[in-house]
């Protein structure tokens, strides 16, 4: 308005050239975003690498002592988001990353360096930090006992680097806070996921499984970031999937599906460039959709490319695979050097619970007959029973289908995404005891009853794993009865009191893990 207004004095009072130089300032502030963007939001994303020790470190996930590190299948990242209000209104950050699950003593640690860097900007209150619960990372960053105890210990290595990793990609999403847009997108996705324990599934009233049509809940939620001037600058979404395509004695590190669907989506975005239109994009932002290649491209390109050398480069056909136009590379090259922001994509996880990559179902490795209904067993033992994945018996290829064809969906959903987000940024944040919280349940009658939660304790189920990772020992899936000898030795750590076994019936203690304290709390 202010130009406008001064546009209109100009041309009662002065001259011709005055009239020229009002129209040049409107037309500036018209193109200046930062100024008079009419988006709602300000988003950031950035990304950064949290690999770890690739050598002699227990992986995290599988429980298993003898899984320890001894390469890379592909590298791990932190990726971090964003959103906040102009004119210093509230923000929030969400932080993805390629490691089994978030650790609090990760977050303290990360909140004392945002503290150090921004004040109280980004706190407790609006950092929330997941994992993709990768079983092929590098473990050792957790506090409690009962999840470092296959790692022997804490890792220093493996918490700093997550630390590390996760403080420079909310560093790089803040210094990338531009104006822009954000959309949501939802669809089914049914074939990378299965339901590992459908028996168990069972036992819900048929009044609630009649609520739903899978045992398994296949819907992909994503989220879509369009920076005013750049375009697409990024996206997040939630799918329930284990990552466990990778299996329990592969000793390469790798962010499994997931972070595999990322790198492919993020790969996606490079080779087609990034575009520049505002607004939401349509299916053609990214051009036509196509198999990403199984590794990432992980060595940048240099930053000068003569014309000449793409040309020579090109003229020497390739022996096998698509052959990729000239025109293209160079496109994507000088989008690359025009535009400095960089795509990133998570893919993050929701309610996994029993949700399997292992699609094909469990099978006996002895016989190759599927494995007992009700305990996941094969002739009575649990550690002959393992689920197999789309590519069987390769499980590098049974990781790569299932993170494609997640990475197929989200590329949909965000071609489609049409659906936009507003209204003001808000957060919530609390601290709750479950062990100590009164419930109201209905009871056989019809009434009302109130019972109350007690401490943590692990069954004898517990032990004998899933199909993605049996456990040993000969533990069953479904015991409800337990065994005197477990019971000894579980007792010899701690012996769970009257209070504790009647709170955690029908369930039969193995491990009192919520009320053991030595050396510190177990969990």
């Amino acid at each position: 308005m202010e130009a406008s207004s001064c546009l209109r004095y100009q041309v009662c009072g002065f001259g011709l050239s005055w009239i020229w130089l009002c129209l040049l300032l409107l037309h500036l502030l018209q193109n200046c975003s930062l100024v008079l963007s009419d988006s709602p939001y300000l988003v950031g994303m950035g990304s950064y690498d949290i690999t770890g020790p690739a050598a002699d470190v227990n992986m995290m996930g599988y429980a298993n002592a003898e899984q320890v590190t001894s390469g890379i299948h592909f590298r791990l990242k932190s990726r971090a988001f964003i959103v906040a209000e102009p004119d210093d209104g509230k923000r929030v950050v969400f932080v993805n990353l390629d490691a089994c699950m978030a650790s609090q003593l990760v977050n303290i640690k990360v909140l004392e360096r945002l503290k150090a860097r921004y004040g109280d900007l980004y706190n407790e209150n609006n950092v929330a930090i997941s994992g993709i619960h990768t079983h092929a990372g590098p473990g050792g960053y957790l506090q409690y006992v009962v999840y470092i105890i296959t790692s022997l210990g804490f890792v220093r290595q493996s918490f700093d680097v997550i630390v590390d990793g996760i403080e420079q990609s909310i560093v790089e999403a803040h210094n990338n806070l531009r104006p822009g847009k954000i959309y949501v997108n939802k669809g089914d996705l049914l074939d990378a996921g299965v339901n590992r324990s459908p028996s168990g599934y069972l036992n819900n009233p048929a009044e609630e499984r009649s609520k739903y049509r899978y045992n398994v809940d296949k819907e992909m939620t994503l989220v879509k970031f369009v920076d005013d001037e750049f375009g697409p600058v990024g996206s997040f979404n939630w799918f329930a999937t284990h990552g466990t395509s990778m299996s329990r004695t592969n000793s390469l590190i790798s962010g499994d599906n997931k972070g595999a669907a990322a790198r492919f989506m993020e790969d996606w975005a490079e080779q087609n460039g990034l575009p520049k239109q505002t607004g939401h994009a349509n299916s053609d932002d990214f051009g036509s959709l196509h198999l990403p290649r199984r590794v990432s491209t992980i060595i940048p390109e240099p930053d000068e490319i003569t014309d000449d050398l793409m040309q020579l480069a090109s003229s020497y056909k390739a022996s096998g695979g698509r052959i990729l136009a000239s025109s293209n590379i160079t496109r994507r090259i000088r989008n690359t050097q025009k535009n400095n922001a960089k795509f990133v994509s998570a893919f993050c996880q929701s309610n996994c619970g029993d949700v399997s990559p292992n699609v094909l179902g469990a099978f006996c490795i002895d016989t190759n007959l599927p494995c007992d209904f009700n305990h996941s067993t094969c002739n009575g033992k649990n550690e002959l029973c393992y689920g197999r994945g789309p590519g069987y018996p390769n499980e590098f290829e049974s990781t790569r289908i299932i993170g494609n064809r997640q990475f197929l969906k989200a590329a949909d959903l965000f071609n489609s995404a049409s659906e936009e987000l507003q209204g003001k940024v808000d957060y919530r944040h609390t601290y709750l005891d479950f062990s100590q919280l009164e419930v109201s349940v209905s009871t056989s009658t019809g009434g009302q009853q109130v019972v109350k939660t007690c401490p943590a304790a692990m069954g004898f189920s517990f032990a004998a794993g899933t199909t993605d990772g049996p456990g040993a020992f000969d533990f069953k899936q479904g015991d409800d009865k337990g065994n005197p000898f477990w019971r000894l030795v579980g007792g010899i750590l701690k012996k769970p009191g009257k209070e504790q076994v009647e709170c955690q019936a029908p369930k039969p203690i193995l491990l009192d893990t919520g009320e053991m304290k030595e050396p510190y709390d177990w969990a």
